[in-house]
């Protein structure tokens, strides 16, 4: 393949930006946010640059699926033949056209000279081409072009830019709550951009400082959310680790782990990175006259929980497998166990084309392993709260229910309850576990369950 050339300093407008941080995102597996934030960093560009950076990556991973759907209707290739430097411009080109509604000539120029510089003339005729057929019509007439004739989960792969195997995920899950008309509300939410959320470290700053710090708004459902515009770097809070970035979905599990019914004892977040939960969990445990341990595989993402809890109450920080290292009892563990991440595609739309059905045997096998390691270090009387941010089955509810057939010690404690000030999200049988989703309660899809030792 024809080597990419890189763009001079000069040319690194907000469209090159995006366009090395999807190649990074396909080729290196980098997560889209770090990267555009590391681009940002380097290339520091104004703020309405920036901001179309932002869309340009975030928007064109929402609806890759969408738009690989149009161009492969209007190119003379297999999408699977064009070189990634190429398809990834084209996909920024699409976006600009039927979604942001930028003038076709200045999308198509500004995307044809970007390929041209990059991989030559030829690539450069052949964007031009494809770019050109598929402005003749907007996103409505493509659709319906697109999807005629087709079942739902087909049409809504188009649609709403989700792979069938994931939308086949979300319909069951929703099926467990008798839900299942819901999954087209959802599927468009995904489509939308998350919220930015900020969560006031508890012990260390108020929801109320952090709002007249920020001019920001009260989240929905947790007393620690703030809801911002814009990059939170810029507040001083988030910069001494007072606060930091977190879904409300997230802050929720750590609200309803401080609420659970057990003995005095020694606290243990056994996944922890990067920290955001056990920054949470740090100044509750230490109100409650609790020791928090967090235990967190990687050495760099345990440095990362490190850096998260700095400066406010003692955690305990241990590097490695928590299968296998030795650890205290405590009398409430949360197990933030690894998982597909399917809740999270609308803030992280590149998992959707990331994850595959293939990759559920080892996450389950890890899941399974990690709630017999926990409810080894359970103490009587003791809770486990199991937390996913992904409403996979197979990752939810099917874990949690085989455990309770292997450990006869254990009982299901209702998990909604813990909550209730969040309304619809009782799930799975008699509705004792806790499902949280986008397109209800503006959260990630995070799932929890509580399993008690008698």
């Amino acid at each position: 393949m024809k080597r990419a050339r890189r763009p001079s300093a000069a040319a690194r407008g907000p469209r090159d930006i995006a366009l090395d941080v999807l190649l990074a995102v396909e080729l290196d597996d980098a997560y889209a946010n770090l990267e555009l934030s590391r681009q940002l960093g380097l290339q520091r560009p104004d703020r309405r640059d920036a901001a179309l950076a932002t869309e340009l990556v975030f928007g064109s991973l929402r609806l890759r699926g969408r738009y690989d759907a149009v161009l492969d209707a209007c190119s003379s290739r297999a999408l699977d033949d064009v070189d990634p430097v190429t398809l990834n411009a084209l996909r920024l080109g699409v976006h600009q056209l039927l979604t942001l509604a930028t003038a076709d000539y200045a999308a198509v120029s500004a995307t044809v000279d970007q390929v041209t510089r990059r991989r030559g003339a030829g690539a450069g005729k052949f964007t031009n081409a494809v770019l050109r057929a598929v402005a003749a019509d907007p996103w409505p007439v493509w659709r319906d072009r697109l999807v005629a004739g087709l079942d739902p989960v087909p049409r809504w792969t188009v649609e709403w830019s989700h792979p069938a195997w994931i939308i086949r995920a979300f319909t069951d899950a929703l099926t467990q709550q008798g839900a299942e008309t819901e999954i087209e509300r959802l599927l468009e939410r995904n489509d939308e951009p998350a919220p930015v959320t900020l969560a006031a470290r508890p012990g260390r700053i108020t929801q109320a400082a952090l709002l007249a710090a920020t001019d920001g708004a009260p989240g929905d459902w947790s007393p620690w959310s703030v809801r911002i515009t814009g990059d939170p770097g810029r507040f001083a809070d988030i910069r001494s680790g007072a606060a930091g970035v977190q879904d409300e979905g997230s802050q929720l599990m750590a609200l309803a782990v401080s609420r659970l019914d057990t003995p005095s004892g020694r606290w243990l977040d056994l996944c922890a990175g990067p920290g955001g939960k056990t920054a949470d969990l740090a100044g509750l445990a230490e109100a409650q006259g609790a020791n928090l341990t967090a235990v967190e595989q990687h050495p760099h993402r345990a440095e990362l929980v490190r850096q998260a809890t700095r400066g406010g109450a003692p955690v305990d920080v241990m590097a490695g497998d928590a299968l296998s290292l030795p650890l205290p009892s405590a009398s409430r563990i949360l197990l933030d166990a690894p998982c597909t991440g399917l809740g999270a595609v609308r803030r992280r739309p590149e998992l959707r084309w990331r994850r595959r059905p293939g990759d559920l045997p080892a996450l389950r096998s890890a899941q399974t392993r990690l709630v017999d390691r926990a409810l080894e270090l359970l103490d009587p009387g003791g809770c486990l709260a199991y937390v996913t941010c992904s409403p996979h089955v197979a990752e939810t509810s099917a874990i949690i229910e085989a455990a309770l057939v292997r450990h006869s010690d254990v009982g299901l404690v209702p998990a909604p309850p813990l909550l209730p000030e969040v309304p619809d999200t009782a799930t799975g049988p008699d509705g004792r576990f806790l499902q949280l989703w986008p397109h209800r309660h503006d959260t990630d899809g995070m799932f929890l369950a509580v399993l008690q030792r008698r």
